[in-house]
């Protein structure tokens, strides 16, 4: 079971103040609060996630949808999660104590290589938090193309977007010629996708469910 040492409301809180600091000096960060239980519950559908052996996180920032993950994985599950922001990644190793989790302070680039190190053979499933309507075009493709490899029609890739992106969205295909929008890269990669608007979070989210 995942241990987390301290009341859970101070812990919360701590959550709270270090995201809401990151968000304030990191173009990356859209929101400046966690993700909300709402949406954490959307991205996780427990019927899957209770039989998969094999998950990723992208982006997990100070661990709202991780929780959610280690409280519905079996207990013989593998967890590995992807974060960049050293402080995030040293909140979560403070506060999160569960053998299912390995936590790599790396770019979500590095998931492809990361997961060949591991000697995984194909995911069950991939949760990502990832910003991927702020991040360079060429970036946000080696990670899909990354992640490909190890999944299969049976594999599930869930990511969200705020009804806000959609805004950056249209600001990047005025700037950039040919920019794709995040619905659209999504469908470049995955045939068969479904969508839920999540608007208890803030700001409000699209949760899209994705498969091969």
């Amino acid at each position: 079971p995942v241990h987390v040492p301290g009341s859970a409301n101070a812990k919360r809180q701590m959550s709270y103040r270090l995201f809401a600091t990151e968000a304030l000096t990191s173009p990356s960060i859209a929101s400046v609060v966690p993700s909300s239980r709402e949406l954490a519950r959307a991205m996780l559908p427990a019927r899957e996630l209770r039989q998969a052996r094999f998950v990723v996180e992208l982006g997990p920032g100070t661990g709202a949808i991780t929780r959610e993950l280690l409280r519905v994985l079996p207990s013989n599950a593998s967890l590995a999660a992807f974060e960049i922001n050293a402080r995030f990644c040293n909140f979560l190793r403070g506060n999160l104590n569960d053998d299912r989790l390995v936590l790599f302070n790396a770019s979500a680039e590095a998931v492809g290589p990361t997961l060949r190190e591991l000697d995984w053979q194909r995911v069950d499933a991939v949760v990502s938090s990832l910003g991927l309507s702020v991040m360079e075009d060429r970036m946000r493709r080696a990670i899909l193309r990354g992640l490909v490899p190890f999944l299969d029609e049976k594999s599930l890739f869930t990511q969200y977007y705020y009804l806000s992106s959609r805004l950056a969205d249209d600001l990047y295909r005025r700037w950039k010629p040919g920019w794709v929008s995040v619905p659209r890269l999504l469908e470049e990669y995955f045939q068969r996708i479904e969508s839920k608007i999540i608007f208890r979070n803030v700001p409000p989210a699209v949760v899209f469910l994705c498969r091969k």
